[in-house]
């Protein structure tokens, strides 16, 4: 997976732009929150990326900050959102944003992005709430605020698995934090959820 691209801006046409880097032009979809901060065509920059393997094609989305990404991310896990709608969002509304809407159950809010109707943002608001926390900090964000950690590695290696951020977060805790390594808070944790 290409995880993100350095390179000269050589086009842009919103949503759209090309990034050269070592020769070779990477088409690229971005939310116009990341169009907004990237530098006049010509200049060089560096976006997170996230690519999206389609039957018919496949999109390399840019992104200009990890909480950008990560929301994009979390976004495609919601049944009925995909690329198009995530991005729409993400262009419609800032990730704080996002998260105040989903902290205050605020579907209007969301129904004035373009794209999203009202059971889409009702579904959204459902599915979005347990991987908000407190302050409107994305759960994921809590958790990992020093990744580095054996706790922050171990939350990561447990999302990457496929368990949600709150449920991850509910593991690592049982599994009792502390002195323990990554390997084995992964070990007693993925023990827990066996035995549940």
């Amino acid at each position: 997976m290409i995880g993100s691209l350095r390179g000269r801006i050589t086009s842009k046409a919103p949503p759209q732009l090309t990034l050269e880097v070592g020769g070779v032009g990477y088409e690229l979809e971005v939310p116009m929150s990341t169009l907004f901060l990237l530098p006049p065509v010509g200049q060089e920059t560096r976006l997170l990326t996230h690519l999206v393997v389609r039957e018919d094609a496949h999109v390399l989305y840019g992104f200009a900050t990890e909480e950008e990404r990560r929301l994009f991310r979390n976004l495609l896990r919601v049944s009925g959102i995909g690329p198009k709608i995530a991005l729409a969002l993400l262009s419609g509304i800032s990730v704080e944003g996002f998260a105040r809407c989903v902290q205050n159950q605020d579907a209007a809010a969301l129904t004035r992005v373009p794209g999203i109707g009202r059971k889409t943002a009702e579904r959204l608001l459902i599915e979005m709430r347990d991987r908000i926390g407190a302050g409107g900090v994305p759960v994921e964000s809590a958790a990992r605020a020093s990744a580095a950690t054996p706790e922050g590695e171990a939350f990561d290696a447990l999302v990457a698995l496929g368990y949600r951020p709150a449920e991850a977060t509910r593991l690592l805790k049982t599994a009792g934090t502390g002195t323990h390594s990554t390997e084995e808070l992964i070990r007693r944790a993925l023990q827990g959820a066996a035995r549940e």
